[in-house]
């Protein structure tokens, strides 16, 4: 097999993957383009191969084929997809759930794609852009109104300690928090949920680029969520407080409607600082483990 086989073929495998399931990558990227909770689809694919040339240019590939595992792979995505378009015409799953399965098989022919292409190295090698791809798997109107239902008592959670933090007096009934002159109701549409699935997906990437460890990336990642809810009771308690102590124009204005991205800004100046304080646990628990390794040299120069 010549060096160029292995990315010839691979190119074949994903233009077959677009051929058979180009319906399903054209509804996918509708629906991120038509609804708010999706838009972060857009970002996934070009994410992911630049990361992956990335890790190419890092380190010269030598691929050795991993036949039998892309092979599973690859029979796994056709289960799947097959699957999913017979239990759609079958009436067994909800049009939503039915694309999810079918978008799910797609990743998995890129992946199997790559593994049985590349081999298993090089896949450990790039496993978190593979891997990242599965973000282009739609959410479930199930498990969406689930995630925002989650977002919701989170943020009214967090604005209530802050209301209580600021000496201002609060009471909650349902999702609705109640100030002196105001009443912030947190409804779906102030849940976030677009503006933080961005935040999760941006807090994966950077850590992924500016981190080795994998306490660090996981630390990161994980920080992403209470960010996030943190992130949407600053912005309820802000306009709130603005609203009732300087002026209502606040609630309806333009810091209402288009002031998201201020506290999306402020949000990943958070995962930044966290990445950072990260980066220097990281190089300091280097050097004490350098320290700890060479060999140290006695008053009379001979090794103790």
């Amino acid at each position: 097999m010549s060096s160029t086989s292995p990315y010839r073929i691979f190119g074949l495998l994903c233009i077959a993957s677009v051929l058979i399931w180009w319906r399903v990558l054209l509804a996918t990227f509708r629906l991120a383009l038509r609804n708010d909770a999706y838009t972060h689809i857009l970002l996934i694919l070009p994410i992911s191969i630049v990361l992956i040339i990335l890790e190419r240019n890092r380190q010269a590939w030598k691929p050795r084929p991993g036949i039998r595992a892309g092979s599973a792979l690859l029979g796994l995505a056709v289960l799947v997809g097959v699957g999913g378009l017979r239990w759609g015409r079958a009436d067994i799953f909800a049009g939503d759930v039915r694309l999810s399965l079918e978008m799910l098989a797609v990743v998995a022919w890129w992946i199997g794609s790559f593994v049985g292409c590349f081999g298993g190295r090089i896949f450990r090698r790039c496993v978190f852009p593979l891997l990242f791809l599965l973000w282009l798997v739609p959410m479930p109107e199930f498990a969406l109104n689930r995630t925002v239902e989650f977002l919701q008592a989170g943020t009214v959670s967090v604005a209530r300690v802050l209301f209580t933090a600021a000496g201002v007096p609060v009471t909650q009934e349902g999702t609705a928090l109640t100030i002196p002159g105001v009443t912030a109701e947190v409804a779906q549409e102030c849940s976030s949920v677009r503006s933080s699935m961005m935040l999760v997906v941006s807090s994966m990437v950077m850590s992924y680029l500016l981190l080795r460890s994998f306490w660090g990336r996981a630390v990161v990642m994980l920080a992403a969520i209470p960010l996030s809810l943190a992130k949407n009771g600053l912005r309820v308690f802000t306009l709130a407080v603005l609203g009732a102590y300087v002026d209502r124009g606040f609630l309806t204005g333009r810091l209402h409607h288009q002031g998201g991205v201020l506290f999306l800004g402020a949000s990943l100046a958070g995962v930044l600082l966290l990445i950072w304080l990260c980066g220097w646990i990281e190089r300091k628990a280097a050097r004490l483990l350098v320290r700890e390794q060479v060999p140290r040299l006695s008053a009379s120069g001979n090794l103790v």
